[in-house]
């Protein structure tokens, strides 16, 4: 015997409070879901007190460091400058320089430059070797004087923007990357200069189940409702 209309309701209400849930798993992991924050590719500038880096709060035109500073720069693809990784080489003062004289009148500034992971590198780029150089420049000099000593060209853009270290890289400036979060642990790492790192690929771990889980639970759930309707309808 087939099921009339009023037997039939208790299945359609059962089947719409299915999907009304697998309507709010859905709604309830997009939610979840982290937002994926734009990242910017450029070089950041550091300096060093001891082995401790700190985010510079001049840019490398307007400081002007003592004899004996240590300054870095690092290029990588950072959302915040909270986010931005530093320069991998702890090398001291003494290490860099051992091999420049002091002169009068002029200062000793110690540069470590790294050209960061290729998987910051602009498309079509592979980035230099991290190095350390120390310029030998007047006593009023910038860090930007003694870059353009030690790692010509730099290239900036139209608001004086440093875009380039040693020619690299070969074009762009601070432009937006998609989707970047946090440098890896790996981009982070301490590495000395002049040694080749191998590309990174791990994914990110979680501590949560993952949204193609959640969803096909509840859709797993859907079914199993209406299959139980459905059986009850043909038994009647």
């Amino acid at each position: 015997m087939t099921p009339g209309p009023a037997a039939s309701r208790p299945a359609r209400r059962t089947l719409r409070a299915g999907f009304a849930l697998l309507l709010g798993l859905l709604a309830a992991v997009l939610l979840a879901a982290p937002a994926q924050a734009a990242g910017y590719r450029y070089w950041s500038f550091w300096e060093r007190e001891g082995s401790t880096w700190s985010y510079a709060t001049q840019g490398p035109a307007q400081l002007r460091p003592d004899d004996g500073s240590v300054q870095g720069l690092r290029f990588a693809v950072s959302a915040e400058a909270d986010d931005s990784a530093a320069p991998r080489s702890k090398a001291a003062f003494a290490k860099i320089c051992e091999d420049t004289d002091e002169r009068a009148g002029r200062k000793r500034i110690a540069l470590v430059l790294d050209f960061g992971t290729a998987a910051d590198a602009p498309g079509g780029e592979r980035p230099p070797k991290p190095r350390t150089a120390c310029a030998s420049v007047e006593e009023d000099a910038s860090t930007a004087d003694a870059l353009a000593a030690v790692a010509p060209p730099l290239r900036y853009d139209s608001s004086a923007m440093l875009c380039a270290i040693d020619g690299y890289p070969a074009a762009g400036c601070g432009e937006q990357v998609p989707g970047a979060g946090k440098p890896s642990a790996e981009a982070s790492s301490d590495a000395s200069p002049g040694t080749e790192e191998a590309d990174s690929g791990s994914a990110p771990g979680g501590g949560g189940p993952s949204a193609g889980l959640l969803v096909g639970g509840g859709a797993v759930a859907v079914l199993g409702v209406a299959a139980f309707w459905q059986s009850r309808r043909r038994r009647g």
